[in-house]
């Protein structure tokens, strides 16, 4: 019989069903997962959804949120220089350009975005109670002020890219010292340790997905009036993620003649060119069923993203019987492709733009790809796998 005494914290930056956010997901679906096992869950969070404005959007304090308890702590943003150190634009821009930072440039990246110190305060003074404290993503207040109170009790769930932010001191000295780390990829794993950050006991965890019930392709596209067949990209619609690539590619493959629509799903700017802007729909956030079924409408699923560290939305894609074209710089994502042999991957706009083209030619030589994907999560990456996979790492943390 498994050892689920104590309570286990879900540390994270933002909570709730209509967060948009791959370790959010990961995180919520976990502790919904866990406290069906019979563990004692609780979330420790803010009132924000939005991680553009970071805007309360939920109410502050403890509330029962489909029946766990969920405490949300007052967000503090602090605008402005920090005494002697640049702004934190100019930080994020030398991050990104692989310029070292000295350690109070570090700490002022850390502080400059939001801080949140009255979740640090009940962390101090509950800590006794949590047999775990789970810390993810790894680049926010919450984790690298968090991990620090109690790091013989917590547990950091990365979800890391290779980045400048992971070669942070400051990242690299949290991480390496909590008790353990959860990853969702062995990509991530080996990263992790060859910049220094895993903290020796680790877990390849992975990530589940749901399992729909059933798909409903074709109402889907007559409820959106979808006639083309198109290709799909849920999540952030930002540079990070490769939104501006996968726009230019699609551009151009219409340009060229490719009969094909792009729908995407999420949330950021859209900002089609005039040309393509018809052809493109953007359809916001769109509950558990509905996005189902609009993986499974879609001619491929497109992920632009080289920062990936699972690729929740390409399981989802393979799971609908849809195939994928995946950025080959995203270790990741490569990894998944060449394991299940469920994907194409390509590298750049021009590689991206081809692909499509052949996709709307051959579309059927494309959907025999994800055959072997659907098979692949199945047996990798539902939550009843995952969940054994968390919870035997929980009872290896010590607790009396």
């Amino acid at each position: 019989m498994a050892d689920r005494a104590g309570a286990v914290a879900f540390v994270t930056p933002r909570y709730g069903p209509d967060v948009v956010g791959g370790s959010e997901a990961v995180m919520r679906e976990a502790a919904h997962g866990l406290a069906d096992r019979g563990w004692e869950v609780e979330i420790l969070t803010t009132p924000a959804r939005d991680h553009y404005t970071w805007a309360d959007a939920y109410p502050h304090g403890a509330s029962t949120v489909d029946g766990l308890t969920v405490h949300r702590f007052e967000l503090v943003r602090e605008e402005g220089r920090y005494p002697g150190q640049a702004d934190r634009g100019d930080l994020e821009r030398r991050i990104a350009d692989g310029v070292p930072l000295d350690e109070g440039q570090e700490q002022a990246w850390v502080n400059g975005l939001f801080r949140v110190p009255d979740l640090y305060h009940h962390l101090v003074a509950e800590q006794s109670r949590y047999r775990a404290i789970i810390v993810s993503p790894y680049l926010f207040w919450t984790t690298l002020v968090g991990a620090t109170v109690a790091p013989t009790r917590t547990i950091v769930m990365p979800c890391l890219h290779d980045e400048g932010y992971a070669r942070l001191r400051v990242v690299a000295r949290t991480l390496s010292r909590v008790a353990r780390a959860w990853y969702l990829s062995e990509p991530e794993r080996e990263l992790a340790r060859e910049l220094g950050l895993d903290p020796g006991a680790s877990d390849l965890t992975g990530a589940g997905v749901v399992v729909p019930a059933a798909y409903d392709p074709d109402a889907f596209r007559a409820r959106h009036g979808l006639t083309r067949p198109f290709v799909l990209y849920a999540g952030r619609r930002e540079e990070g993620k490769g939104w501006p690539v996968l726009l230019t590619a699609f551009t151009d493959a219409v340009a060229r003649g490719a009969d094909l629509d792009l729908v995407t799903m999420g949330v950021g700017e859209v900002a089609p060119r005039p040309e393509v802007a018809d052809r493109v729909h953007d359809l916001g956030f769109l509950p558990d069923a509905e996005a189902a079924d609009a993986f499974a409408a879609a001619a491929a699923y497109v992920q632009p993203s080289r920062n990936e560290s699972f690729s929740r939305t390409v399981m989802e894609a393979w799971m609908a019987g849809t195939p994928v074209l995946a950025n080959a710089e995203s270790t990741v994502v490569a990894w998944h492709c060449e394991r299940s042999g469920a994907g194409v991957t390509w590298l750049g706009p021009d590689e991206l733009s081809a692909a499509m083209e052949a996709l709307a030619l051959s579309p059927g030589a494309f959907a025999a790809l994800a055959a072997p994907g659907r098979s692949y999560v199945l047996d990798h990456y539902t939550w009843p796998t995952v969940l054994d996979n968390m919870e035997r790492s929980l009872e290896d943390m010590p607790w009396s």
